[in-house]
């Protein structure tokens, strides 16, 4: 795919770099670590000596200085490749801005340079059983004990928990002028008294594990609490937009993935003589799908731009809709992939079954496709709620 015109040289050299470390590894490195259950140590560590995972933060910290412009073509270009890594969606992207926009000096000396040369991982435990990632439903709750906080509530479907040194979890305190809940983040290190997890068993084959949380009476000193606890929702949504644009990243990263592997086959393939690629049946929805990611990978990278810009209005609604529009383009590539590669398609040699429950992750998480058609008919367009 072509760049050129809303790419600088720099992200093109990025994204070469990227390329090339992918292909070092690929997809049967992914599908094998994850048969033998293992993480993706191998690449985490390598992409971190070479400055990709902590490309998004400060440079006074390790990391490259850069912002999630860059750090999603890291991850788009790695799953093109077919071995992403979804912790870069949690640890970096959202753990790492908050952070870095909003932590105090001595939480950003504490974790911002693990954060960039990966040896620190955080994961970020926002979505709940009964409220989902709906800020204003978290029941979640922290309240003060002295100098302390008493963090107690449950968390569903948080990603990587067994590998992140700690959980940046998103709880509600009490605003003591209105009496009313409002969202606070508190940084809980994974081994910390009365924080309990328990792995969630999934259809879905990727190496980072899903837990559900149990958080009793969690006692955290006064600096676990990030930033101002008067923010509330600026700096929850300081992390919410970098993870809808890295989850575009991903998606299309896998829908380019998927695509490139069912157009060598075509073009292999051949039946009464001729490569079934040169069959319109089978070129024109492979080139839908091309055209369909090219247009969610605009949107992707209008929305980091924004971000970075610091335009966080604006940010919000293209990031919710590149990760709608990625989404949508990452499911139509893959389920044409293993169509176009027929009964080859689901074996595990070409690598595509698995992707068909993956792509389906990216229409649920962190925000499903209604909830972003919610946003914008409220938001961009101005209709009424319908709750």
């Amino acid at each position: 795919m072509s760049t050129a015109v809303v790419e600088t040289p720099e992200h093109t050299a990025l994204r070469s770099a990227v390329a090339s470390l992918g292909k070092r590894y690929g997809r049967d490195y992914m599908t094998t670590v994850v048969r033998e259950g293992r993480h993706p140590d191998t690449l985490w560590a390598e992409a971190a000596k070479l400055g990709y995972l902590g490309v998004n933060l400060p440079e006074e910290y390790g990391g490259g200085g850069g912002g999630i412009a860059e750090l999603s073509i890291v991850l788009e270009e790695l799953g093109a490749a077919g071995c992403p890594l979804l912790m870069m969606v949690v640890s970096p992207a959202i753990c790492g801005t908050v952070i870095a926009r909003f932590g105090t000096d001595a939480q950003k000396a504490a974790w911002l340079p693990g954060l960039a040369d990966g040896s620190l991982t955080m994961a970020f435990g926002i979505t709940e059983p009964d409220a989902g990632s709906n800020s204003h439903r978290i029941t979640t709750t922290a309240r003060r004990d002295g100098d302390d906080w008493l963090l107690t509530g449950r968390k569903v479907f948080i990603s990587g928990v067994d590998i992140a040194d700690a959980t940046l979890v998103v709880g509600r305190t009490e605003d003591a002028r209105t009496g009313r809940l409002k969202p606070c983040l508190f940084i809980v290190p994974r081994d910390t008294p009365g924080f309990q997890r328990s792995r969630i068993d999934m259809e879905l084959q990727a190496p980072e594990k899903q837990f559900e949380l149990v958080l009793d009476d969690v006692r955290l000193p006064s600096e676990a609490l990030v930033g101002d606890e008067d923010a509330g929702l600026l700096q929850l949504f300081a992390g919410l937009n970098p993870e809808r644009v890295m989850t575009a990243a991903f998606a299309v990263g896998m829908g380019r993935y998927a695509v490139n592997r069912a157009v060598e086959y075509a073009k292999e393939r051949t039946v009464w003589k001729t490569p079934v690629g040169a069959h319109q049946a089978v070129a024109h929805p492979l080139a839908q799908a091309h055209i369909e990611l090219e247009l969610a990978r605009l949107m992707m990278q209008k929305a980091a731009r924004l971000y970075d810009d610091g335009d966080d209005l604006g940010a919000g609604e293209a990031a919710n809709m590149a990760k709608y529009a990625a989404a949508e383009a990452c499911v139509k590539a893959v389920d044409q992939a293993v169509h176009t590669l027929g009964g080859n398609g689901l074996t595990r040699e070409y690598g595509l079954a698995s992707l068909i429950t993956a792509a389906r992750v990216a229409r649920i998480a962190p925000v499903s496709r209604e909830m972003i058609l919610n946003f914008v008919s409220h938001q961009s367009l101005g209709l009424p709620k319908s709750y």
